[in-house]
């Protein structure tokens, strides 16, 4: 029992020290480097910031990248705005810069660092300059229904992609690009599965006929890619 529970102190005090000395990216503890390449913690972390916002506004100042806050916004109907930001990123969005939740913002930034430019110089040989979506923050319930459940789109924490702007000004819209050039096909199923890794809904012209002409992105609390 005693060679047990000295093993148990230093097995104790080892990770006590460990944690002491973890690199930032590796240290649960720290918030997410938004710029800093993925590991096996940025999921965690990001999963974090949908339960403690505060560790999301705190990613966002330590990668150095400015948000533009909106007020909080109280609703009695479940579409209520809480820790919401404009759009972040350096993709210019058309039109308007939409509002989503801060766990949201945090996503885009890193599917479009990690997924989306990567894909767009793979597959079509220029990065991306422009996103074209068709909204975030609509007070609906799922599916546009007359009864049910909310939309994630009801507090912002979705975003529809209908196509994006390429720096050489080429356009693909997933209307006609999904089942339209090679190219263009093979750059959007693969910005779809990528943004898998990113976001926790991700929903395309596969998943039915209602998501024919975009990407419905949430951080909503059940995983799906479709």
């Amino acid at each position: 029992m005693r060679w047990l529970l000295l093993g148990l102190c230093c097995l104790a005090a080892g990770l006590a020290f460990g944690l002491r000395h973890l690199p930032p990216a590796w240290d649960p503890r720290t918030p997410l480097d938004l710029t800093a390449p993925p590991n096996l913690l940025t999921g965690a972390k990001l999963g974090w910031m949908a339960r403690h916002p505060e560790t999301c506004f705190a990613a966002f100042a330590l990668s150095g990248i400015p948000v533009d806050r909106v007020p909080d916004r109280a609703s009695e109907v479940g579409c209520g705005l809480q820790d919401v930001v404009r759009l972040a990123g350096a993709v210019r969005a058309a039109p308007g810069v939409p509002l989503v939740t801060c766990p949201l913002a945090a996503a885009w930034v890193l599917f479009e660092r990690n997924t989306l430019q990567p894909a767009a110089q793979r597959h079509l040989g220029s990065p991306v300059a422009g996103l074209r979506h068709l909204g975030s923050h609509a007070c609906r319930n799922v599916n546009h229904a007359e009864a049910g459940r909310r939309s994630q789109h009801a507090t912002a924490n979705a975003i529809d992609v209908a196509g994006f702007v390429l720096q050489d000004r080429r356009e693909v819209q997933l209307a006609q690009g999904w089942s339209g050039a090679p190219a263009e096909a093979a750059f959007l199923r693969a910005v779809r599965d990528g943004a898998c890794r990113w976001f926790n809904g991700v929903f395309g012209p596969d998943y039915n006929a209602a998501h024919r002409d975009h990407f419905h992105l949430d951080m909503g609390p059940w995983r799906s890619c479709r």
